[in-house]
C-alpha cells in the first residue's frame, strides 16, 4: 500500500507544475512557451490572450493525465505503469504535435 501512495504523490508532483502553468499563466501578457524558453514568441505573437489561453488548455490536459496515471497507479499499479510509458512516447509526440499546431495558427496570423 505504501508504494502505491507514494506513486500517487509522485504523480500528483508531476502534474502540480502543469496545472499552476495552465492556471495562472493564462492571463499573462507573454506568450507561454513550450519547454523551449523561447523568447523570440513576444515578437511572433499578436494574439496573446488566444494563444495563452490555448496553451493553458494543453498545459491543463498534461496536468488531467498525470492525475489520471495517479490514480490509476494507486488502483492498479500495473495500468498505471503502462500508462506512464505510454505518457512518456507517445503522449510526450501528441503534446508537440498540438503545440505545433496552435504556434503555426498563431504565428500565421500573424504574419498574414
Amino acid at each position: 500500500m505504501a508504494v502505491r501512495i507514494i506513486g500517487l504523490a509522485c504523480f500528483l508532483l508531476c502534474a502540480f507544475p502543469f496545472l499552476i502553468i495552465g492556471v495562472y499563466d493564462k492571463g499573462s501578457r507573454e506568450p507561454i512557451h513550450f519547454w523551449s524558453e523561447d523568447t523570440s514568441l513576444k515578437d511572433k505573437v499578436q494574439d496573446v490572450k488566444g494563444y495563452n489561453a490555448e496553451m493553458a488548455q494543453l498545459y491543463k490536459r498534461c496536468a488531467l493525465f498525470f492525475l489520471l496515471m495517479g490514480i490509476v497507479f494507486a488502483v492498479f499499479p500495473i495500468g498505471g505503469i503502462v500508462l506512464m510509458v505510454f505518457g512518456s512516447s507517445v503522449g510526450i509526440y501528441l503534446a508537440y504535435q498540438v503545440y505545433k499546431r496552435i504556434l503555426e495558427r498563431y504565428l500565421q496570423e500573424n504574419q498574414g
